[in-house]
């Protein structure tokens, strides 16, 4: 699979509180380097400059209307009859398909805070999406089904950043499964940028899980 001449690309910046999209064209592809013209931010419909360096997220679609995202950097710009702008691009198997559902369930351990009225638990999630999560629950717990819960989610980048989402919500269903007492929770006051920093760790982990597939015997 390659990125077509003429792909429009959505870009997402991957390291910043502000929640932006730019809109833009594949122009030209040559080796590990994809061109662009200079992207549209699409809340402002104006020109935006991109600063090397600068980490995105970026998602296309091919002709046959499948999604996936990649992430990448500005390495540069070329001048020309259209001014372009310089990508880096992965390797096709570091492309990560895009499943067409609200939110990308993605397996991995997790560190949070359950606050329940005035009990205080600290537990390990065994999946997280930007719509909710599942937990690993331990001992006596005070909440049940439908319960009101307050989380704290500890989400740790692979640049070594940590970010620490707080967040109300709704514990739907207590299962117990192989033995193990497990929680679904349902996130319901979320807002757009603890959203963003959920999905961006969903999506490195996901990556993480797909080079261990591809190379199983890796470190």
């Amino acid at each position: 699979m390659e990125i077509k001449i003429g792909t429009q690309l959505e870009l997402e910046p991957t390291y910043t509180e502000r929640i932006e999209k730019f809109r833009c064209k594949v122009v030209e592809q040559k080796d590990n380097i994809i061109y662009i013209d200079y992207p549209i931010n699409i809340a402002t419909n104006k020109t935006a400059f991109l600063i090397d360096g600068s980490e995105f997220r970026a998602t296309f679609r091919t002709e046959d209307n499948q999604s996936f995202a990649f992430n990448t950097e500005v390495i540069g710009r070329k001048a020309g009859n259209i001014p372009m702008v310089m990508l880096h691009c992965p390797k096709v198997e570091d492309f990560i398909k895009i499943q067409r559902r609200e939110y990308v369930r993605v397996e991995t351990p997790v560190d949070i805070a359950i606050q329940f009225k005035d009990y205080k638990y600290q537990l390990v999630t065994t999946d997280i999406s930007a719509g909710g999560l599942a937990v690993f629950l331990k001992g006596a717990i005070a909440f049940k089904d439908g319960d009101e819960v307050k989380l704290t989610i500890v989400l740790p980048y692979a640049n070594g950043d940590v970010k620490y989402v707080v967040t109300d919500a709704t514990v739907v269903r207590i299962v117990e499964k192989d033995n193990k007492k497990i929680a679904t929770i349902q996130l319901t006051d979320t807002d757009d940028v603890d959203q963003q920093h959920i999905v961006r760790f969903c999506f490195e982990r996901q990556l993480v899980n797909r080079r261990k597939e591809l190379n199983p015997f890796d470190d």
